[in-house]
């Protein structure tokens, strides 16, 4: 299902869509729990990233995956082996932080909306689900930088 686009590695092409909205989602995330005036203008692009951050690196590890099967199959051997590895570790770790912070966005987004049906919830909910987004934000960030210079280090460090 996630092997190829157009005859091409689908992995090489969701990767891009991968280095767009996790990063996107990170830094609007924190944008919105560090500045409460502009919420309502970031909240809607807060939860569209919130889905298709995830998504998008789901799609990149599934596509990875298959990918490293071709492969494997093809008895590709030598360092460049460990290097898959080491990339597709990176990326596993990428969604593990990437999905929470999807979740914890989305949590925050109904907390702090102002909506009638959102019940009273206790003082520190908010604060805590800002602390968790920011720290959720960060690791995403530092795993897709791991993960896409592993990815690139792999195809092209003895290239040039």
């Amino acid at each position: 299902m996630f092997k190829e686009i157009l005859g091409l590695p689908a992995h090489a092409l969701v990767v891009h869509a991968v280095v767009v909205f996790v990063p996107l989602l990170a830094l609007l995330s924190a944008a919105y729990v560090a500045l409460p005036r502009f919420r309502s203008r970031l909240d809607w692009a807060v939860a569209i990233l919130a889905v298709v951050g995830p998504v998008t690196a789901f799609v990149a590890v599934q596509s990875g995956e298959a990918l490293t099967d071709v492969f494997v199959a093809r008895g590709l051997q030598g360092p460049i082996v460990e290097q898959i590895f080491e990339h597709s570790r990176y990326g596993d770790l990428l969604f593990r932080y990437t999905l929470p912070l999807g979740i914890a966005a989305l949590v925050l987004l109904v907390v702090t909306s102002g909506h009638p049906r959102v019940p009273k919830l206790p003082y520190w909910v908010t604060p805590a689900l800002s602390v968790a987004v920011l720290a959720l934000a960060v690791a995403s960030l530092v795993y897709v930088y791991l993960t896409g210079h592993s990815g690139a280090e792999a195809v092209w460090g003895n290239t040039l």
